[in-house]
């Protein structure tokens, strides 16, 4: 299950999504009172943590 965290120090980087996501990522940021930022890197983490492996 995804848990939202507080956040730590972070690194300066340029992304583009689309305007439904973003709306999407604010609305979720301010019910968790966290930063999208945060969010964000939260959700990316979590991602790239339960992906699928390709045992090639």
């Amino acid at each position: 299950m995804f848990v939202v965290k507080q956040s730590q120090d972070m690194v300066n980087k340029t992304f583009r999504f689309p305007q439904e996501l973003v709306e999407r990522l604010e609305r979720v940021a301010k019910e968790q009172n966290v930063s999208v930022n945060s969010l964000v890197k939260q959700c990316c983490e979590y991602a790239l943590g339960n992906m699928a492996h390709d045992d090639k």
